[in-house]
């Protein structure tokens, strides 16, 4: 039986909360106030936190900030309930290192739906980490992140809109980017005008590193999918952390000797690869980082014109291919966003 630790100083809607889990064969600990709610997250260790921004003494954010800092549960699950239904209130909490929040007053299906998602978030995390183990002596992604002093108290976070640019090709580089939630897409203009796409970022990714790291102009373009928020790391700062610490340079030649490999393998893709390979492959690519929904309602939320600069072909040719994929029962498109009926089809058919 999962365990689920609810935060909350008004007891009304902690029970409520307590109740809807319970019945949904949850256990749940209660906490009145952030303090003690602490105290008995390090103590119990459950599977899932669910806590109020709005407290006496430690609020939510503070909250998070602690538990962060201890290993045993700065990876537990943390959902932010809140009373605001402003943007920058629920980008804030996002930010913050939330994995969801919910805006009082919620149903309870709402409450169910968002502690499964979580559940089911983690459940992709851990099977990836354990596709790929670190190495001995390799760092992992909370280390590089404490490393470069990467947590909301420590850096500005900096917010960016739809459509606006991050940095372009020949400008000189100024700083190191992370992307702390949303999606930018990295890409290069051919002369003749036409986009390729070479890698869709999305949270815990840097950016703008290459060039740091070889001293030359901007090879490429970054470009804001969704909204987002960015730290940044100042050129200087980057360079002397790189000297300081043969962690920090080596994670990064790691990322580069990665890129290299990635680009070797689309191009390989590009040249030899039908068209109907490239694009259930970028289909599947895009699933695994960028996952919507759950079950059989899993989907993509890209738009044509993006997918096609990211598999190499033509939007019209790329619209036919959907098409074909729709009547073969392989995807469904609704509401601007591709779901993937049968993965295991487009797995036998990408490979």
């Amino acid at each position: 039986m999962k365990k689920i630790l609810v935060i909350e100083d008004e007891p009304e809607i902690r029970d409520n909360i307590a109740e809807i889990l319970q019945l949904s064969n949850y256990e749940v600990l209660r906490a009145e106030d952030g303090l003690s709610g602490v105290e008995l997250a390090l103590g119990a260790t459950p599977d899932l936190i669910i806590c109020d921004i709005a407290m006496p003494g430690l609020d939510g954010y503070e909250v998070l900030h602690s538990l962060h800092r201890h290993p045993r549960t700065s990876c537990i699950p943390f959902i932010f309930l809140t009373a605001s239904t402003e943007k920058e209130q629920i980008r804030k909490a996002m930010t913050a290192g939330a994995d969801d929040y919910l805006s009082k007053p919620f149903e309870g299906i709402e409450l169910l739906k968002a502690v499964e998602s979580c559940f089911k978030k983690r459940q992709l995390r851990q099977t990836a980490a354990a596709q790929r183990s670190p190495l001995p002596g390799e760092l992992r992604p909370a280390s590089i992140r404490e490393l470069l002093r990467l947590q909301p108290d420590l850096r500005d976070i900096h917010f960016f809109h739809k459509k606006q640019m991050i940095y372009q090709e020949g400008q000189r580089p100024t700083a190191l980017y992370y992307l702390v939630t949303g999606k930018i897409k990295v890409y290069r203009i051919h002369p003749d005008g036409k986009e390729f796409i070479t890698n869709i970022a999305g949270g815990g990714e840097f950016l703008g590193y290459t060039a740091l790291l070889q001293d030359i102009n901007y090879q490429d373009n970054t470009q804001v999918l969704d909204e987002g928020a960015l730290m940044l790391i100042p050129k200087q700062e980057f360079i002397d952390l790189m000297t300081a610490d043969s962690r920090v340079a080596q994670y990064f030649i790691d990322l580069l000797a990665r890129d290299v490999k990635t680009q070797e393998h689309s191009l390989v893709n590009l040249a030899y690869n039908s068209l109907r390979k490239r694009v259930a492959n970028g289909l599947l690519q895009l699933v695994a980082k960028f996952p919507e929904g759950d079950g059989e309602d899993i989907s993509i939320g890209i738009s044509r014109d993006n997918l096609s600069h990211f598999i190499g072909s033509a939007t019209e040719s790329l619209t036919r291919t959907l098409s074909d994929f729709r009547n073969e029962k392989l995807i469904d498109i609704r509401d601007g966003k591709i779901y993937l009926l049968n993965r295991e089809r487009l797995s036998r058919l990408a490979n």
